[in-house]
């Protein structure tokens, strides 16, 4: 059954199948309507026929002509019958043998039709007044007389109606029985009369030009069926062609997992070259995902080699050697292991799309209350805070970012760290100042992605993984906000995390790139040179 329905599982085979079928729809009903119209022009070309030749019938019983000397020549192709008022038939055509549709079946008179001419029908004669008018005024009856009248005593002619309703039957003439249409004239005002004419003009071509055009229609058709399914087949297969190549291309890039190949992208401006384009974007994107993600898992595994490595070290010497064993420094690399683990979890946790909460908090407060637990930084840090402004969204992310900006300028400041909040508009801008060496501007953008160290940072033991940065931006991305870096007024970093204030929808950016695809590093809390 699969490969019975296969050949139609195509986009080409069922493109082909229907317009195939709109076009056979389309054609049958072409098909109807011209038999309509011819049967009916032809059928109203042969009731023409039949009237013309019932009036030349009628005409001559008109003008008084007997009806057994009636003219009735071309009868073998117009079957005629005559008819007096009850019925009888008088004459018709002489090879007629048989008839039927005209209501009067006998094709021989009952006896031999007659020579003497129809009269008119008898009117009253003018009284003796006009005798004596007429003998009376003999010089103005001559100056009165008409060339064209009928001389004196000539009837006058009979009446010939219109042709009636017309009748369709069938008659046998010469031995040959064809159906016909018959015309009706009625001629009155003549003695004997009314008569009833009925003259009948062949269906045969009618049928014969319907019987002609259905075989070429049923000949046809198919004919020209077959032909529109081809051609639609071999467009919309060389239309397809092109997919057909991206399939192709798709599913070998899919069994070697080799993401640096592409598919071809044909040289039209159509749909098919325009998901060509985009299916070799969204190739580049991946690409650049993956790579960014093994960057990522070689980064973290080095990373977390090296505290464990010393761990393992102080450890083993502690155990052979007691008196040895360095309990803080164990302390430091288990703290710093810990530090990134925690690091990583939060990646993880943003790669897979957690969201921030909607709580409502005051992030003037929580400023002040971060500042206040680190009274034994290096550095003390100066919090310009003032009044309330509230934010919405995740209370322990939010302390996050503003951790891991405090540890960055502490690591990076020669005697100052500023905290402020501010509101500008509808935004909340929380800042951290410092006043080190500052962020060169060409690194201003690379320092949030991950594990990312500028130089002078790897030279510090106190160094982070280059994690806290691109947690942060990526955290401020989920609030619906942005953290920068630009440069301070005492010459160092400023890091600025702007929020939507509380009671504003946060304008979520869609993510671009590799975080789009889940593979990317989300940015927020990090090291700004760690």
């Amino acid at each position: 059954m699969s490969r019975l329905r296969r050949p139609f599982s195509s986009v080409r085979s069922r493109a082909a199948l229907a317009a195939t079928a709109v076009v056979a729809v389309a054609l049958v009903a072409a098909a109807f309507a011209l038999l309509f119209a011819l049967r009916s022009n032809l059928t109203n070309e042969a009731s023409g026929q039949a009237d013309q030749f019932s009036n030349e019938v009628a005409q001559q019983i008109a003008r008084h002509v007997p009806i057994g000397k009636l003219d009735l020549e071309g009868s073998e192709d117009h079957p005629t019958q005559v008819v007096d008022a009850k019925g009888r038939l008088l004459i018709a055509s002489e090879d007629l043998a048989k008839i039927t549709g005209t209501g009067v079946s006998a094709v021989r008179p009952p006896s031999t039709p007659s020579t003497t001419a129809p009269t008119p029908t008898p009117t009253p004669t003018p009284t003796g007044d006009d005798d004596d008018d007429d003998s009376g005024g003999d010089d103005d009856s001559g100056d009165d007389s008409d060339d064209d009248a009928p001389p004196p005593g000539a009837p006058d002619d009979g009446t010939v109606s219109s042709p009636g309703k017309h009748r369709t039957g069938s008659a046998t003439v010469d031995g040959r029985t064809v159906d016909y249409v018959f015309s009706e004239r009625r001629v009155s005002d003549v003695a004997g009369g009314p008569y009833t004419v009925f003259t009948g003009s062949s269906l045969g071509p009618r049928q014969s030009a319907v019987r002609a055009t259905t075989i070429a229609m049923v000949i046809g058709v198919p004919a020209l069926l077959v032909v529109v399914g081809g051609v639609t087949w071999l467009v919309t297969r060389r239309a397809l062609r092109p997919v057909e190549g991206i399939r192709r291309e798709m599913a070998a890039i899919t069994a070697s997992e080799d993401l640096t190949r592409r598919v071809p992208e044909p040289q039209t401006h159509d749909e098919v070259a325009k998901l060509a384009r985009t299916t070799n974007e969204t190739l580049t994107a991946l690409e650049a995902s993956v790579d960014r993600q093994r960057r990522f898992v070689a980064d973290a595994s080095h990373e977390l080699r090296s505290p464990i490595a010393s761990l393992r070290t102080q450890l083993e010497v502690g155990e052979a050697h007691p008196e040895l064993l360095d309990v803080p420094g164990a302390v430091a690399d288990t703290v710093r292991l810990q530090q990134l683990a925690a690091d990583l979890l939060l990646l993880a946790r943003l790669d897979a799309g957690e969201q921030a909460g909607r709580t409502r908090l005051d992030l003037a407060a929580l400023v002040r209350e971060e500042v206040s637990q680190r009274s034994t930084d290096r550095i003390p840090v100066t919090a310009d805070v003032r009044g309330s402004v509230e934010v919405a969204g995740s209370r322990g992310q939010l302390a996050r970012v503003l951790g891991n900006l405090l540890d960055n300028a502490q690591r990076h400041a020669a005697g100052e760290v500023r905290a402020t909040v501010r509101r500008e508009g509808g935004r909340v801008v929380l800042a951290v100042a410092d006043d080190g060496s500052g962020v060169p501007e060409a690194e201003r953008e690379r320092i949030f992605e991950r594990f990312v160290r500028l130089d002078d940072a790897r030279s510090r033991d106190d160094g982070g993984a280059g994690l806290g940065l691109a947690i942060a931006r990526d955290v401020a991305h989920r609030h619906g906000g942005t953290l920068e870096v630009g440069r301070a007024e005492a010459g160092g970093a400023l890091f600025e995390l702007h929020l939507p204030a509380a009671g504003r929808d946060p304008e979520r950016p869609v993510p671009t790139g590799a975080s789009a695809l889940g593979a990317a590093p989300a940015q927020v809390l990090g090291d700004r040179r760690e």
